[in-house]
């Protein structure tokens, strides 16, 4: 059989059987200058064919990709150093839990071998059995979690394909089933924030509490990593402002991390509402006379929120007091951080202007305000349903 070069025809191996091979020019390799080869060898000829066809095409069209080693694992370690110099540090840690639900199903598998079907299964699998920590191993894990996966899965194969490392985002048009979704609805319970009665009696039970004086910072909207980062330099008690520009969070409730504001946004002045410039002030004093206490032991930590010692409190130690509070008062437990909720509520059914809003939250557009924490409930939804009854007046008939 005569064949068109560059495809040839060996000679039989020792179990007799004939292969067919090529050799072809895939470009020059960034690093070197050299000329890169590809060869590749098949059974058939007309698999060599077909191969050659599409190699050749796709190096015309810039679009081919040479094949590498590379495991997906060792793909998304390389994109992770990449983001690390434009992300924070405590982002690039929720992005490593994120990737770790993939990685023990697919991380195996070479980067150029994976398939919508590979990231297809493991969505399923991951929706049923997928939960790693935060609760029983092995349960299903919840829609956002598995989007969030997801996501960041699809960012990372984008970047594989603009760097050539693969031809096509194989995770691109992988979605959440929308029986899942549904189903993920039922199952969650919806965990409002505190009304405005609930707010009123946690903050008259907690009045001769030592961290009164924070609770109400959280109360007035501030993140919880905010009022842990605050420090009295940022409190003008004269003024009755503070200065939000610190924030004290933690990376897995194990490692303090201290940092700017999550955004330019967040990083604002805001007045302080009378209670709670009360509240600061006698904080303050107090602390003076601790202190006093301790001499040389106490730590002048310069923060606002501390313990006896002057040393800061963590995140975890404020909400973990904030709970417990809940419990002693009796009071529905909701998540510390929505107090945060509650505040922007309130304030955007007393009709405070949308600009002032976002101000006061720390958010650049008052849409991801009004999105995510303005949750108005049945009681605040009370002046609608006066209002509609000027719409139902006596109708007079013509006499």
């Amino acid at each position: 059989m005569l064949l068109s070069d560059p495809i040839k025809k060996l000679p039989p191996n020792s179990k007799g059987q004939v292969r067919y091979r090529f050799v072809v020019d895939v470009g020059v390799d960034p690093a070197t200058g050299k000329r890169r080869q590809l060869t590749r060898t098949f059974a058939t000829l007309k698999e060599a064919k077909v191969e050659y066809a599409r190699i050749t095409n796709r190096r015309q069209e810039g679009t081919f990709v040479p094949p590498k080693q590379i495991t997906l694992n060792e793909w998304l370690d390389r994109w992770l150093d990449m983001k690390a110099d434009d992300l924070e540090e405590t982002t690039i840690y929720n992005y490593r839990i994120t990737l770790d639900r993939v990685r023990g199903k697919l991380g195996h598998i070479r980067l150029q071998e994976l398939t919508e079907e590979d990231v297809e299964e493991w969505m399923h699998w991951a929706l049923r059995y997928g939960r790693l920590r935060g609760g029983k191993a092995g349960t299903s894990l919840g829609v956002t979690s598995v989007e969030m996966s997801l996501a960041r899965l699809k960012d990372a194969l984008n970047r594989a394909v603009a760097r050539r490392v693969m031809a096509v985002n194989v995770a691109q048009y992988v979605t959440i089933p929308r029986k899942a979704r549904k189903e993920d609805r039922k199952r969650k319970q919806d965990l409002k924030p505190w009304n405005v009665q609930e707010v009123q009696m946690f903050i008259n039970g907690v009045k001769a509490e030592r961290l009164y004086a924070p609770l109400l910072l959280s109360l007035m909207g501030l993140r919880p990593a905010e009022v842990c980062g605050l420090r009295w330099g940022d409190v003008d008690l004269d003024d009755a402002t503070i200065i939000i520009a610190n924030t004290r969070t933690m990376m897995g409730n194990r490692y303090v991390v201290e940092k700017d504001t999550k955004s330019m946004a967040g990083e604002r002045e805001l007045p302080l509402p009378g209670p709670v410039l009360m509240a600061l002030r006698a904080f303050k004093t107090l602390q003076a006379q601790e202190k006093l206490v301790l001499g040389e032991a106490y730590s002048d930590s310069g923060y606002v929120v501390v313990h006896e010692t002057g040393e800061a409190l963590t995140i975890k130690q404020l909400r973990r007091r904030a709970y417990r509070l809940m419990e002693v008062l009796g009071l529905r437990r909701v998540r510390f951080y929505d107090a945060r909720a509650s505040c922007l509520t309130f304030l955007a059914n007393n009709g405070v202007p949308d600009h002032i809003l976002a101000r006061w939250a720390g958010h650049t557009n008052v849409k991801t305000t009004k999105k995510w924490y303005v949750k108005p409930d049945v009681e605040d939804l009370r002046e609608a349903a006066t209002t509609w009854d000027g719409l139902h007046g006596e109708v007079h008939g013509r006499a």
